[in-house]
């Protein structure tokens, strides 16, 4: 089996057999950079695993501003909230890059909850995970000042999408700035302003969808 698939939550406590027995029951789906996998408020059946690239999950608000809960990427899941509480999705999937996932539907799931409860037990885990990282996102929202959001943020990518050079660690996230910002929750205006002054400070290097991060010790001192 795949190493991305084997770090996924719903295959991290099966043996090989087991793994490949699951697998052979998903179906594997080609996105293009843009494209929707659901849309927020359609129903939902299905949870994905990410094989390759990057998808965003967004949320429209009535006024229709748009904000970012979270950029994924390979052997991360979604979706899955529709399989223990069928409803309408309260988000919605984008490929942020061409991306390839998997995609399980809710009669493929159901035997192997109920004949696997190690599968059912790591699912319920990453459910606990997220949910805690939605309260932190909220907690910061009321008591971190934007820049230290900022550098929150670019660490928690950095964990997930970084690459360790010569010069620091090579962060590409794939997101414009307003993007970045709707990850945040601040405009546009106020998180390039982080941005300009961690780059003055010489914590980071700006790229085009990407950046350096130079300094890990000190942007992660802010973050906190």
């Amino acid at each position: 089996m795949d190493n991305v698939l084997s770090r996924s939550p719903l295959f991290a406590s099966l043996d090989e057999s087991a793994a490949s027995a699951l697998l052979s029951t998903l179906t594997e789906q080609s996105v293009s950079k843009g494209e929707a996998l659901f849309h927020e408020g359609e129903p939902g059946d299905h949870l994905y695993v990410i094989l390759d690239g990057k998808v965003k999950l967004g949320h429209a608000s009535v006024d229709g501003r748009e904000s970012l809960m979270a950029v994924l990427g390979p052997g991360e899941m979604f979706g899955e909230l529709s399989l223990f509480d069928p409803g309408l999705r309260t988000s919605t999937a984008t490929a942020l890059t061409d991306a390839r996932v998997y995609r399980m539907g809710n009669a493929q799931l159901m035997p192997w909850l109920a004949g696997r409860p190690e599968v059912a037990a790591a699912l319920l885990q990453a459910l606990a995970r997220r949910l805690r990282r939605t309260n932190e996102a909220m907690a910061d929202l009321v008591f971190s000042d934007v820049p230290g959001r900022v550098a929150k943020a670019l660490m928690e990518l950095g964990e997930k999408f970084g690459t360790l050079t010569n010069a620091g660690l090579l962060v590409t996230h794939d997101m414009t700035q307003e993007e970045l910002a709707q990850l945040v929750g601040a405009s546009r205006e106020t998180v390039n302003k982080a941005l300009a002054d961690f780059a003055q400070r010489g914590w980071i290097q700006l790229e085009s969808r990407q950046v350096l991060i130079l300094d890990v010790d000190r942007l992660g001192k802010r973050a906190r």
